[in-house]
């Protein structure tokens, strides 16, 4: 393509463009901010199973539940119950380790450096494979995730299944499977 074409065309696809982006009808903050290394957006930390910590990077509070980003560090060789999410769609990018996803029926790998998507409606879980792992993942739209985590981590000793059922569910998703074992 030429490069007066190329021009024109994005210049005609500009107006297109512009009217597709959803501005929010909420008032939410325009300020950028910045979340350390190993800390949570708002210093309320989550602990998974009490060890392993889930911090909140970005809230569905800064992004109108548009997004929720959590940094998760491993160090136990565990991960959840086969789940599904009914309105989220999850992205997993693995920061360091290696993680075994199951993404419907098929099984996947997956290494420091490596990305997947888990979409919504389908059934999904993962295991850390290594001592030590760390994974970034997004939400989205970020749904109830924050409350999911801060009511399991609220839990004084291990819940009924049908208590982790409830949770679940109160927080649009569902249990169906145990998690993945070797």
């Amino acid at each position: 393509m030429q490069r007066r074409n190329f021009i024109q065309a994005t210049l005609a696809a500009f107006p297109v463009i512009a009217t597709s982006t959803k501005i929010s009808d909420k008032t939410r903050t325009a300020k950028s901010f910045t979340v350390g290394s190993g800390k949570d957006r708002f210093n309320q930390p989550i602990k998974y199973r009490g060890v392993n910590p889930n911090d909140v990077k970005i809230s569905s509070k800064d992004t109108d539940g548009q997004l929720s980003v959590f940094e998760y560090v491993g160090f136990q060789k565990i991960g959840p119950q086969l789940h599904v999410h009914f309105d989220q769609d999850e992205i997993f990018y693995i920061v360091e380790g290696e993680y075994l996803f199951q993404v419907g029926d098929e099984r996947s790998t997956l290494k420091a450096g490596d990305t997947i998507f888990l979409p919504r409606a389908v059934p999904h879980t993962w295991l850390q494979l290594t001592d030590k792992g760390k994974l970034v993942y997004f939400l989205q739209p970020a749904g109830k995730m924050e409350e999911f985590f801060k009511k399991m981590n609220e839990l004084q000793g291990p819940p009924t299944p049908e208590l982790i059922q409830q949770i679940h569910q109160a927080h649009g998703m569902k249990v169906l499977g145990p998690p993945i074992t070797l």
